[in-house]
């Protein structure tokens, strides 16, 4: 008799049908209206989607943080000290074009409209990314995304203060257009109930950089982790997608950092595209994102459409 490999994995798994059984009659919060402005460029983002996939996580999700302001409530009456708010830190991860960002921006709606109103931040990793100028000055550019291109102290340093409770935390921006840090601005976050945290690298960890001294990870701050999944051959069609579309919108803004792809012919912006992907966003793939998803408390298999087939749930 053959042993069930599902036994011996710290996962447990769900079909599309098992995982969206489990919202439990939990009523939809959107309208077509707001799932139009939450998905991205190139994603078919439903209500089904929505009803299916995030509400049954949202409701998880839910029930994991009630649990644990029960657990900081028991730790203080224990210690005889006045209440903080300390946010839980909810930390998602993936690929470049696989999503992260409309799963982000779903989940802080969902959360944000639960029956308890709690208030919920988004924070995307990319304002941590080194300026371009330091990138140039240690020739990185083309690792954008890689782990050396990220101000790790400062980012540890920006979670670290959330998760001690201090009421005002500046993260930095950073503009898609310009592709750089945004000089002399910055998100303020206000001890919010929820901090949504997504990037490349929030399950990263001392594993990650063997040479780093710095021996406190994103990672050891975040409460409960999502890996959004896909094959390769589908995030690369994605990105593709999604490139050629900014080549027919942003990057035609002549302030736009990649303007001078407005211009290629479409052949030429899809070999650029391949390009790009076979030499940074697949390299980083492969080295450093891929082998964080294990860690996650939760991975979303995506397949055609952006539609979640499968999920993975910690045990």
């Amino acid at each position: 008799m053959k042993s069930d490999p599902a036994l011996n994995s710290p996962y447990m798994q769900f079909d599309r049908l098992q995982w969206a059984a489990l919202r439990n009659a939990v009523p939809m919060m959107l309208d077509e209206h707001d799932i139009t402005e939450l998905k991205g460029i190139n994603e078919d983002l439903s209500l089904d989607e929505v009803a299916e996939i995030y509400l049954p996580l949202a409701r998880l999700l839910n029930f994991y943080i009630t649990s644990n302001l029960r657990r900081q409530a028991a730790l203080e009456q224990f210690l005889g000290t006045a209440r903080q708010r300390i946010p839980y830190v909810i930390g998602i991860a993936g690929s470049v074009a696989v999503g992260k960002s409309t799963t982000a921006r779903v989940l802080q709606a969902l959360l944000s409209h639960w029956p308890e109103h709690r208030s919920v931040e988004l924070v995307t990793t990319d304002g941590f990314l080194h300026p371009n100028r330091v990138l140039d000055e240690r020739g990185l550019m083309k690792k954008k995304g890689f782990p050396q291109s990220y101000d790790m102290h400062n980012l540890v340093r920006f979670v670290s203060a959330i998760k001690s409770g201090v009421p005002q935390v500046t993260a930095p921006i950073y503009s898609h257009l310009i592709y750089d840090i945004v000089p002399d601005r910055g998100k303020v976050v206000e001890q919010p109930d929820i901090l949504i945290l997504e990037g490349l690298n929030v399950l990263q960890s001392g594993m990650d950089y063997p040479h780093d001294p710095h021996r406190v990870f994103v990672s050891d701050f975040i409460d409960f982790s999502i890996y959004v999944d896909a094959p390769e051959e589908l995030l690369l069609r994605w990105y593709i997608d999604r490139f050629m579309k900014f080549r027919r919108g942003v990057f035609a803004d002549p302030h736009s950092y990649f303007h001078k792809y407005a211009h290629l012919s479409e052949p030429e912006a899809i070999d650029t595209a391949h390009r790009i992907w076979r030499e940074i966003n697949g390299r980083n793939l492969e080295e450093n994102i891929l082998p964080t998803r294990e860690r996650a408390s939760l991975i979303l298999t995506k397949s055609t459409d952006h539609a979640v087939s499968e999920v993975r749930l910690r045990k």
